[in-house]
């Protein structure tokens, strides 16, 4: 007998572009995070983009096109997969630095998405941790970059704005309505 309580997710897209306006020579790391009760089917959970440059015209942003493709099934919604990515530069002495972090959960509703995912970095807690995390090349970042889809420990983290991701999803799904969920946009009443 077939359980009608699995139902399927796939997800393709790209991590277009980037906003960061005081930075040149940024790549990033993507990771695809969800709960328990999923299990990836096919495709990558993590995955390094190229370094890229800022484009030339005046939009200057850094064009990346990295690709997202990964299938899941679950028998719960609880745990619904995120998209995870943290970006990194050089800093003035040539050292691998972080230059924001960010998350955002995955549309619940099928179709074509565009999202536009807000970055933050962490930030010394004084002003003397803050030139010395500078002169050693230690600046504060995450162990684990899967950290920013916490609650745990994030109330006591100084974290500061800086700059912003671009991403085109799909989203397909398959039998969550026969598990009893509704995934539509409008409600039929």
């Amino acid at each position: 007998m077939a359980d009608n309580s699995l139902f399927l997710v796939m997800i393709t897209g790209q991590v277009e572009s980037a906003d960061f306006p005081l930075y040149d020579d940024l790549y990033c790391r993507v990771s695809v995070v969800y709960g328990a009760d999923w299990l990836l089917v096919s495709g990558l959970e993590e995955g390094t983009s190229q370094i890229t440059k800022k484009t030339k015209d005046e939009k200057q942003k850094f064009v990346w096109n990295f690709p997202i493709e990964v299938t899941l099934k679950s028998t719960n919604p609880h745990g619904w997969p995120r998209l995870v990515l943290a970006v990194y530069g050089l800093d003035a002495f040539g050292r691998d630095v972080v230059r924001g972090y960010g998350s955002v959960l995955f549309p619940l509703v099928p179709g074509s998405h565009k999202l536009q995912m807000s970055m933050f970095v962490p930030e010394s807690t004084s002003l003397l941790q803050k030139f010395t995390s500078w002169l050693l090349g230690t600046r504060p970042e995450f162990v684990d970059p899967k950290f920013v889809t916490q609650s745990d420990g994030r109330e006591v983290t100084r974290v500061r704005s800086q700059g912003s991701v671009s991403i085109s999803c799909n989203i397909m799904t398959k039998d969550i309505a026969t598990a009893g969920y509704v995934v539509s946009s409008t409600v039929k009443t």
